[in-house]
């Protein structure tokens, strides 16, 4: 069974291109040659820096709220290994963009190098900065949607400014993870999906 049907049997992923993504970009191009064997292990598994590639279960839960979509600007906070990056590069395509922002160098790099494996780098797809998040990426903004991989104690104002109306974030808030609507320039709605555990978001100096 691959990683892809096991989320599916497990019913946490469901959406086709999702499915699809998860099919298409493997685990295995996102750890380190010591832990290859451990790649499609529904757990998270550590890639320096004291940070981790995310389980997979909770990969696709977060990615089933995102439901992104073809064409969409999406901005990926703490790409880390950059495997999220590359899911989320297959589903919005060629016409769409996905921003990931690294405050660690080494796992920038590592992040960099991974994404490139798919080309989404060379084919302008996928751009990726080694800085903060805190302040969001202006430059590209306004985004559909915005996933965090990492816990903050709030969402950061910046990414509330920067997201479009009718746009989407989903970020772990402590042991929670959070869903932010984007009704209005004044008007939320907000989901709350306790029970989880994250690594803390590196705030750097912004």
């Amino acid at each position: 069974m691959t990683l892809a049907d096991e989320l599916i049997a497990d019913g946490v992923l469901s959406t086709p291109v999702l499915i699809e993504a998860f099919r298409a970009i493997d685990r295995i191009d996102f750890v380190g040659p010591d832990i290859q064997g451990e790649a499609y292990a529904n757990t998270p598994l550590p890639i320096g820096q004291g940070q981790t590639i995310s389980q997979p279960w909770t990969v696709a839960f977060m990615l089933e709220l995102l439901q992104p979509q073809a064409g969409e600007k999406i901005l990926d906070v703490g790409s880390g290994s950059g495997w999220q990056t590359a899911l989320l590069a297959q589903v919005v395509g060629e016409q769409g963009t996905v921003v990931g922002l690294e405050i660690i160098p080494e796992l920038c790099a590592m992040g960099k190098a991974n994404v490139k494996k798919y080309g989404f780098i060379e084919s302008g797809v996928v751009t990726m900065h080694c800085q903060s998040a805190l302040n969001g990426f202006a430059p590209a903004a306004p985004f559909n949607k915005i996933i965090a991989a990492a816990a903050g104690e709030t969402v950061p104002p910046a990414w509330q400014d920067q997201l479009a109306v009718g746009g989407i974030i989903v970020t772990p808030i402590g042991s929670s993870v959070l869903l932010l609507s984007k009704k209005s320039s004044t008007r939320w709605e907000r989901e709350e999906y306790p029970g989880f555990a994250f690594v803390p978001l590196v705030a750097g100096d912004d």
